[in-house]
C-alpha cells in the first residue's frame, strides 16, 4: 500500500471517528459537570468504535423466550394457558402472503344494528347489537375471522362514549355488543385496526425479529470510548457477549463486548433505533394509512339510536359477559366505573388533601410519568425537585413540604426505549418494589406494557410473574398499601408505528396483565376501554381530559 493511500485511509478513519463523537455529544451532556469537563478536553484523543453491528435475521423465538430464570410447574402451566387465552385467529395458510385484493378491505366492509326485541325500543339497561360483515376489496365476504375490530357507542351531544365488546364468529362475521348506559341519542362507530393477514405479519415478527428495535450502549475508560449494540436476546454466534442479567430476578440482559474495553466500563443505555424492511412488498401493502390501518367501517343503514329511560323491570342488568367485559362509560366527559368504589372528581385542592402525608410511587414507561406530570401541573404546592436527570427520562421527584406530600417517578428496567439513561439508574420494578416500606399512607402507581411489543409474550409473563411476586411480598408486610396498575391503551398508528407498537400487540399484552393481577389486592385502571370510549382520538400519551380521569379512578381509591 502507497505512503498516500494509507494517509488517505487515516484521514478517513478520524473524520468517520469526529463525525461519530459529534452524534455523541448529547450523550456526554448527561453526565455530571465534572465528568463532562474532564472528557471535552480530551475529545481529540478519544478513540471510538461500533462493535456489534445492527443484528441480522435469526429465528431466536425460542431463544429468546427461554431466557432468564427457570420457571416452575405451576408457572408453565400459567404460561401455557396465558398463551392460549391471546391465541388469535387467522388466515387458513399464514405462511404464505394473501394477494391485497383478498385480504379485508374496510371500504367494503359494513356493520348493520340489529332490531331491538323490545318492538323496536331500546331502554337504559337494554344491550344493543350490531354484526359486522367483512369483505375484501373485490367486495367479496370473508370466509374466515382475525381481523382486529375496535368499537364504541358515543354521543356527542352528551359527550358519552363507552367500549364495545367484539366477538370474532371466524367466518368474517363479528358481533359487537354495547351496554346502553345513558339516556338519548347512541352513535356506533367501528373501526378495522388490522385485516387478519395484517395480524399474521405481527404474529411472525413478534415470534422471530424481537432484534426489530436494538439498543446501545456507551463503554468509556481513560482515552477510549466505544459503543455496542445490546438487546435481551442477541445471537451468541455474532461475538462475545456482556451479561447484564439481573442477580435478583434473574431478567437477562447483554451487550456486545467492546473490542477493547472491558464490560464493567458500561457507562449508559439508549435506544439504539428500529430496523428497516422486516416485510416483503405483499405484506406491507397490508398496513397502509387510510386504506387498512384504522379505517373507520360504514354503517349499511342507521348507525345510531335513541336511548329511552330505564323501564322498572330491566334497571337490573344480567351479569353476562357483555356487562363483565365492561368496565365503565363517559357522560359528560366524566369517566363512570360500572364496579368499585364511587367516582369522585378531584380538584387540585382536593387531590392536595387527599394526598396529604402520602407518598406516591410511579413506575414504569411514560405514559405513568403522564400522571406524575399531571400531578405536578395541577397542584400549586408541589414542586418538583431538580435531581438534574435527563428530560423525560428521570427519575423525578416532586414534595409539598406543607402538606407532606411526595411524589416520585423512574422508569422500568431495559427494554426501556428512552433516551439515554446512565445504565446505575436502570433499576426493575421488581427490586423498587422490595426497598419500600409501604403502608397505609403508600400509592404505587405501576404502568409496563409498551417497551414489550416487539418481544415474544413469554418475555412479558416472565416479567410481570417478578412484579406480582413482588407485589405479593408488599402487600403481605405492608397492608394497606395501595397498588395502582394502569392498563395498556391504543394509539394512533401508521406503517412504522404498527410494526412496532401496533395496537394489537398492546392488547395482547393488556389480556396478559389482566389475567395475571386478577385476585391480587390491586386497582386496575382500565387505560384501554378510558380510551376507546373518549371522543378524542388514540394517541400514545392520551389527552389531559383522559389523564384527569385516570388520576380521578385513582384517588377515588386512596380517598373513597
Amino acid at each position: 500500500m502507497s505512503p498516500n493511500v494509507w494517509k488517505c485511509g487515516l484521514a478517513v478513519l478520524a473524520l468517520l471517528g469526529l463525525v461519530f463523537l459529534l452524534r455523541n455529544i448529547s450523550i456526554l451532556e448527561n453526565w455530571n459537570c465534572s465528568a463532562v469537563s474532564a472528557l471535552s478536553q480530551l475529545q481529540s484523543h478519544i478513540h471510538t468504535s461500533l462493535s456489534g453491528p445492527v443484528p441480522m435475521f435469526h429465528h431466536n423465538h425460542t431463544f429468546c423466550a427461554q431466557l432468564g430464570q427457570k420457571a416452575s410447574p405451576e408457572e408453565e402451566l400459567e404460561e401455557h394457558r396465558l398463551l392460549n387465552s391471546i391465541t388469535w385467529p387467522g388466515p387458513p395458510s399464514a405462511s404464505a402472503p394473501v394477494a391485497l385484493l383478498k385480504t379485508s378491505d374496510p371500504a367494503h366492509s359494513s356493520f348493520t344494528i340489529l332490531p331491538s326485541e323490545n318492538k323496536g325500543h331500546w331502554y337504559v339497561g337494554d344491550q344493543l347489537e350490531v354484526i359486522v360483515q367483512v369483505y375484501d376489496f373485490k367486495g367479496r365476504p370473508k370466509g374466515y375471522g382475525g381481523d382486529f375490530l375496535l368499537a364504541r357507542l358515543h354521543s356527542p351531544e352528551y359527550r358519552a362514549g363507552v367500549a364495545g365488546v367484539v366477538l370474532d364468529h371466524k367466518n368474517g362475521l363479528y358481533s359487537v355488543r354495547f351496554l346502553l348506559l345513558w339516556e338519548g341519542s347512541a352513535q356506533v362507530e367501528v373501526t378495522m385496526v388490522h385485516s387478519s393477514e395484517a395480524v399474521a405479519v405481527l404474529q411472525r415478527l413478534r415470534e422471530e425479529r424481537p432484534d426489530r428495535v436494538y439498543f446501545n450502549s456507551l463503554y468509556h475508560l481513560g482515552l477510549q470510548s466505544e459503543t455496542t449494540v445490546c438487546n435481551m436476546c442477541l445471537p451468541p454466534d455474532r461475538g462475545p457477549l456482556c451479561d447484564y442479567t439481573d442477580s435478583r430476578t434473574g431478567e437477562p440482559w447483554y451487550c456486545y463486548k467492546p473490542r477493547m474495553l472491558s464490560c464493567h466500563t458500561r457507562i449508559n443505555h439508549a435506544k439504539g433505533g428500529y430496523l428497516k424492511n422486516i416485510t416483503t412488498d405483499k405484506e406491507a401493502m397490508l398496513f397502509q394509512s387510510g386504506v387498512n390501518i384504522k379505517v373507520p367501517i360504514r354503517a349499511s343503514g342507521k348507525d345510531a339510536i335513541s336511548v329511552l329511560p330505564s323501564r322498572t323491570e330491566s334497571r337490573s342488568v344480567k351479569p353476562d359477559a357483555v356487562n363483565q367485559a365492561t368496565s365503565g362509560y363517559y357522560y359528560e366527559d366524566l369517566w363512570r366505573p360500572l364496579v368499585g368504589v364511587a367516582m369522585r372528581q378531584f380538584d387540585s385542592s382536593a387531590i392536595t388533601l387527599c394526598l396529604t402525608n402520602k407518598v406516591v410511587y410511579m413506575y414504569g414507561d411514560s405514559t405513568v410519568r403522564q400522571w406524575f406530570e399531571f400531578l405536578v401541573d395541577v397542584l400549586p404546592d408541589l414542586k418538583e425537585f431538580n435531581l438534574r436527570s435527563p428530560k423525560l427520562v428521570g427519575p423525578f421527584m416532586a414534595v409539598d413540604s406543607t402538606h407532606n406530600i411526595l411524589v416520585m417517578y423512574r422508569c422500568h428496567g431495559p427494554p426501556i426505549r428512552f433516551s439515554t439513561i446512565m445504565a446505575s439508574e436502570l433499576r426493575y420494578i421488581a427490586n423498587e418494589l422490595d426497598g419500600l416500606s409501604g403502608g397505609p399512607n403508600t400509592v404505587v402507581a405501576l404502568s409496563i406494557w409498551s417497551h414489550f411489543s416487539t418481544f415474544p409474550v413469554e418475555v412479558y409473563i416472565r416479567r410481570l410473574r417478578h412484579i406480582r411476586k413482588a407485589v405479593a411480598r408488599l402487600l403481605d408486610r405492608a397492608p394497606g398499601t395501595l397498588v395502582v396498575i394502569r392498563s395498556a391503551n391504543p394509539q394512533a398508528l401508521d406503517q412504522q408505528v404498527s410494526l412496532y407498537n401496533s395496537d394489537w400487540f398492546s392488547q395482547q399484552l393488556d389480556t396478559v396483565l389482566r389475567s395475571m393481577f386478577k385476585g391480587l389486592d390491586v386497582l386496575v385502571v382500565d387505560a384501554w376501554q378510558m380510551s376507546v370510549a373518549h371522543r378524542h382520538p388514540h394517541l400514545l400519551h392520551p389527552p389531559p381530559a383522559i389523564v384527569r380521569n385516570m388520576i380521578d379512578v385513582m384517588l377515588s381509591h386512596v380517598c373513597p
